[in-house]
């Protein structure tokens, strides 16, 4: 695909994709609400994906969106509401507006977030349960993607992206870990499959810790993870130490997002 639109390309999982999917004849098309200067086969637009004008301007001409754009962790309602649930609708509008054919959306673990690890690997078909606010917006983002496909025939990918950072934070992130090369595969699959439709996969690497979400839907779309957190186990566990097997931040596939310090009276 020759231009690629990314919404809040400025964010760290935007940050990470610039040069990862960067491709001769390839124009990726940056748009973030903080500055950004363009490199090679690279376009800037600053704006907000709350700015529907904006948006749809931004998406003409484009052969794909990723939408990563919007507040990446908890936050009170009223900011979820605008920046991840208006924002989200507003990507797919204008890329309905712009007669973009393929929107990938960033989706999240936490759209599942408590389901528990006797149901693991989870399947892409779970039910919903949101373990925040953020979840919900997740959740609602994945609901867009459904119907924008089938009543105006966009081809929609939501990914339930896991842990990614350029190295696991801790020690659920060696069972959750998706590494930013790993993310670049996936999204390539999701550009390159041919008439995906609608679908939800779940965005993690090969862990040998892993096995908590199922691989089966990203490897349809041809995917293939190449790492593995294992590599910095031995590291991590001896600066961190390692938790019990009991840990509440094992209780549930959203870890620490389902504990009580994010209940609603503490944000």
């Amino acid at each position: 695909m020759s231009t690629i639109l990314i919404t809040g390309a400025a964010g760290g999982i935007g940050t990470a994709m610039r040069s990862r999917m960067a491709r001769p004849g390839r124009t990726l098309r940056l748009l973030d609400i903080d500055p950004l200067e363009a490199g090679p086969g690279e376009e800037t637009i600053r704006a907000s994906v709350t700015d529907l004008a904006a948006l749809t301007d931004a998406s003409q001409g484009v052969d794909a969106v990723i939408h990563l754009g919007g507040k990446s962790g908890e936050a009170p309602w009223e900011r979820i509401l605008e920046t991840n649930i208006d924002g989200t609708y507003k990507a797919f509008e204008a890329a309905r507006r712009a007669g973009v054919p393929r929107v990938i959306f960033a989706s999240s673990n936490h759209a599942v977030g408590f389901h528990t690890p006797d149901e693991y690997p989870l399947q892409e078909s779970a039910l919903p349960l949101p373990d925040t606010y953020y979840g919900v917006s997740k959740v609602t983002g994945e609901a867009l993607g459904a119907l924008y496909h089938h009543r105006y025939g966009l081809d929609v990918i939501c990914v339930r992206i896991l842990t990614c950072f350029e190295k696991p934070p801790n020690q659920r992130g060696l069972s959750t870990w998706f590494s930013p090369d790993d993310c670049a595969r996936l999204f390539e699959a999701c550009l390159a499959a041919e008439k995906p439709g609608y679908k939800i996969v779940y965005g993690v690497s090969a862990n040998t810790r892993g096995g908590w979400v199922s691989l089966e839907g990203a490897a349809e779309l041809g995917y293939e993870s190449k790492d593995d957190a294992e590599v910095f186990a031995k590291e991590l566990l001896a600066e961190q130490g390692e938790l019990a097997p009991d840990d509440p931040v094992f209780r549930h596939l959203g870890g620490q997002f389902t504990l009580p310090d994010l209940d609603a009276d503490n944000l």
